[in-house]
């Protein structure tokens, strides 16, 4: 496509969604100040360990007792609150600052769902963010005490292979045309993206029994995840569906297997959600059959499985972070309505 005719296919796309999202949103109020009954946050989950290898500053002892793999948790409650709680699990390379305003300074869900009447628990995933990881071994390699063989396993996704796998683009930094992504304020989004240490950990990923924990501690919570997490609830489901009302699971790296035990999804509502562009990716096309592969097998069993993807519904240009896209409050919308439909309001 000509240059020229991108821009305004992109410009076009832009002034389509503010228009249609300015029309939702007088619904709830976004321009009116947040009034809610309590914020504030917790940790969940977590181990003792004791170590030698605390420090490698030799005025500070290096032996000690310290807690590992604990899950941050940060909320929202409104003013006449409904009785399902929202719980936003981020995804790779990633902290809960993805569910907050968007790069170029919209609403971003966190706050949307509080407005919409949901208590809202965004997470730090254990070892990322606020859920600080356990650098003993680090230390221990630094002052010779171990191998390092020991390290642990991490990665940081720099720009130019988090671009096509965010799907703004073929390659970093051309975009998709009538792409929703705010691709003018991405520095934003860089500056969100951590060190991931989700290799070195234990499968599953610590965060998921620290989300048993929150859901049981909640009583009616959404399990909202997004790419990596996006087998999160579902591994919560299979250790315990206590507190678990429904799973979202946004653009997942992975479902469970349409022929595994499909017992534990049994009578709780899932929603996995894709964007646009998936065709063009030989990464997310075979995970969204997959997706639809486990959908069916679970209605079949006689489940309440649903596949969207986004386009199916009307909305076009969607990318792999489509909570911070620019239609991304009508998205929240279409969640919404998921939910109150289907664990009720």
């Amino acid at each position: 496509m000509p240059k020229l005719a991108r821009s305004i296919a992109v410009l076009a796309a832009m002034f389509a969604c503010v228009a249609m999202q300015a029309a939702h949103a007088q619904s709830v109020d976004v321009k009116q100040p947040l009034t809610i009954a309590s914020q504030g946050s917790f940790f969940v989950g977590g181990r003792e360990v004791k170590s030698e290898t605390l420090s490698t500053l030799p005025q500070v002892d290096p032996t000690g007792t310290v807690t590992v793999e604990q899950m941050y948790v940060q909320y929202q409650v409104p003013v006449d609150a409904k009785p399902v709680q929202v719980v936003f699990i981020h995804g790779c390379c990633l902290t809960g600052a993805s569910w907050e305003t968007t790069p170029d300074g919209r609403m971003g869900w966190s706050e949307y769902f509080v407005r919409k009447g949901y208590p809202t628990y965004v997470i730090d995933q254990a070892a990322r963010g606020r859920s600080a990881m356990n650098a003993a071994a680090i230390y221990g390699v630094k002052t010779g005490k171990l191998q390092p063989d020991t390290l642990p396993v991490g990665f940081q996704a720099g720009r130019e292979v988090a671009w096509p796998l965010f799907r703004f683009g073929p390659r970093y930094p051309e975009s998709y045309a009538g792409s929703q992504y705010p691709v003018e304020a991405q520095e934003a989004l860089w500056k969100q993206m951590v060190p991931d240490w989700a290799y070195s950990m234990s499968t599953p990923n610590p965060t998921v029994p620290a989300l048993n924990l929150l859901a049981q501690r909640l009583g009616r919570a959404v399990l909202v995840s997004h790419s990596q997490s996006g087998i999160y609830p579902f591994q919560a489901a299979v250790r315990g569906r206590a507190g678990i009302a429904a799973i979202v699971s946004i653009e997942p790296a992975a479902c469970p297997a349409a022929d595994s035990d499909l017992t534990p999804y049994a009578g709780i509502p899932i929603m996995v959600l894709f964007g646009d562009y998936v065709a063009q990716s030989a990464v997310w096309a075979p995970r969204l059959a997959a997706c639809e592969a486990f959908a069916q097998a679970v209605n079949k069993a006689g489940g309440k499985a649903k596949v969207l993807q986004l386009p199916q519904a009307g909305m076009h240009g969607n990318t792999h972070m489509l909570m911070q896209d620019r239609n991304n409050l009508l998205v929240a919308d279409l969640l919404s309505d998921w939910i109150d439909n289907s664990v009720g309001r």
